[in-house]
């Protein structure tokens, strides 16, 4: 008996799992996320080499119009924009790879790191993949200074563009695969019929455009979604979607092979490209796993940053005055004077927290 053998052996003897089955399963979850991350780490010099040669970077807004916000970043202008696209980037690539061996060698594919499944894991890496070359053009027009006042896509073109993407998602989840349940944590299943469509585009739409508001410090977004995407993978594996697990893995270990270069003092931004896809990939899991009413807790500081926006705006609109210096609230917390990285840190943590607390509710909502 070989050294694995003893160890399954071990593991199933003492209980740590059920059978060896469980066992591959879990090293598949495992050993993607960490080739992933080793993937990724080895090609983020290049990226970062290939922005800073293609002049792909970071344009601050000095306009008046946003004094503070402007005050406290301008000294990062200049630093590349558009390194979200190592993280999908890789995740999107080998999968392609992994997926190759197990066609070719399809008599024994509990073995293989593949994940690319039409039944778990097509969708989302569908929707990865638009999210981000939209976000790309949007990161590209920004940079090159096309569209209003050189900042890109109007936000109605964004949201259109975005709507259009939860649009197909949304058709295929309720024509293609006949879902139209929601579930309510420790209640049961709700048969909502057509409503479903604008839920799920709802769900998705604002997902993606909450990332997107937290992608403004260095390494922010980037750990909020690695706690996400964790939750979702620990969640994913639990009612049996194995494949699905390794997909958040894959972007886990892609995000802390960012976040290795994004931290203070970040060598890159994410962008839209990343903050877009991610966040609509992270609506998508929601959507999968029948978690939609759990998600604004697991993701609960995107929520915060979200709120923040919207209650900034209608409170100028009706009152004539803002309730915080500057948002999203991130911004707010460095105009009182609190340190990028402090404000990050902080809110790293609440994401731990939340993150956690979700899957709790996710779990025990869902009952035998």
């Amino acid at each position: 008996m070989g050294v694995a053998e003893l160890y399954l052996a071990y593991a199933v003897t003492f209980g740590f799992f059920e059978n060896p089955e469980q066992i591959i399963s879990v090293a598949r979850v495992l050993g993607t996320g960490a080739i992933n991350f080793l993937a990724a780490f080895a090609l983020m010099p290049l990226v970062i080499k290939l922005l800073n040669s293609w002049r792909f970077a970071k344009n601050i807004r000095n306009d008046g119009l946003t004094p503070i916000y402007s005050s406290l970043h301008l000294k990062k202008a200049g630093t590349p924009v558009g390194g979200g696209i190592l993280v999908w980037g890789t995740v999107v690539i080998l999968a392609i790879l992994f997926w190759i061996p197990a066609v070719l060698y399809p008599s024994n594919p509990t073995l293989t790191l593949n994940f690319l499944t039409r039944p778990q894991t097509l969708l989302p890496i569908g929707a990865l993949l638009a999210a981000a070359l939209v976000g790309l053009a949007d990161d590209y027009f920004n940079v090159r200074g096309y569209g209003p006042k050189g900042g890109g896509l109007r936000m109605w073109h964004r949201i259109i563009l975005y709507t259009v993407v939860a649009g197909f998602g949304a058709w295929w989840f309720f024509y293609k695969l006949e879902w139209s349940l929601i579930h309510v944590p420790g209640v049961g299943d709700f048969e909502i019929g057509w409503w479903y469509i604008p839920l799920f585009i709802f769900v998705i739409v604002s997902t993606a455009f909450s990332v997107n508001e937290a992608d403004g410090l260095d390494g922010l977004a980037g750990g909020i979604l690695l706690f996400c995407y964790g939750a979702f993978a620990a969640y994913a594996f639990h009612i049996g979607r194995v494949e699905l697990a390794m997909f958040c893995a894959a972007i886990v270990g892609s995000l802390l092979a960012f976040l290795w270069f994004n931290v203070y003092p970040a060598k890159f931004f994410m962008g839209d490209t990343g903050a877009m896809s991610l966040g609509t990939t992270l609506g998508v899991m929601a959507m999968l796993t029948n978690t939609a009413l759990v998600l604004p807790i697991i993701a609960f500081p995107l929520v915060v940053e979200s709120l923040s926006v919207i209650i900034q705006l209608l409170s100028k609109r009706f009152l004539g005055r803002k309730i915080f210096r500057s948002t999203p609230l991130h911004h707010h917390f460095e105009a009182l004077g609190w340190p990028e990285t402090q404000v990050t840190m902080r809110f790293w943590i609440v994401a731990a927290v939340s993150a956690g607390l979700g899957l709790v509710i996710a779990l025990l909502g869902k009952g035998a």
